[in-house]
């Protein structure tokens, strides 16, 4: 089982102590949602449990309904607040999990955004204020 105890060097560890900024879309006492800083497309969120567990498999039981829940909230918002017609949801367990915290990849889609199979083709934020826009807008729908 993995440690379930925040590691110093976990990147999100550190986004949750305020160490490392983030556009932050959505915080509850167990779970926080922000911008993915590479997203496949604009307003790609994570969703990460405080509790810092590495895997969907060593999250604690009474987690798991909360998790899920967000996920939903998450869902949602991608398609009142940016327009989307849907969303990619997926979780990387160990094999290309590239941060060792569990995290969920909310992903707003549209008919035609040209993302295939798990080929997941990255972009960028023009800049602070872009990424601060689309953050501001999912929060809107979540309220």
């Amino acid at each position: 089982m993995s440690p379930a105890r925040p590691t110093g060097g976990c990147t999100f560890c550190a986004i949750l102590r305020g160490d490392i900024p983030a556009d932050v879309v959505l915080e509850t006492d167990d779970m926080v949602a922000f911008l993915d800083r590479r997203p496949v497309f604009k307003g790609h969120m994570l969703l990460v449990p405080r509790e810092h567990v590495v895997t969907l498999p060593d999250l604690p039981h009474e987690l798991l309904a909360p998790f899920l829940a967000t996920a939903q909230r998450l869902a949602r918002a991608v398609v009142e607040g940016l327009g989307a017609q849907g969303s990619f949801m997926a979780v990387n367990n160990v094999v290309s999990q590239s941060v060792p915290h569990l995290h969920l990849h909310v992903v707003p889609r549209t008919k035609g955004d040209g993302l295939r199979g798990f080929f997941w083709p990255r972009t960028t934020y023009a800049d602070p204020e872009e990424s601060a826009r689309y953050a501001g807008r999912l929060r809107a729908a979540l309220a």
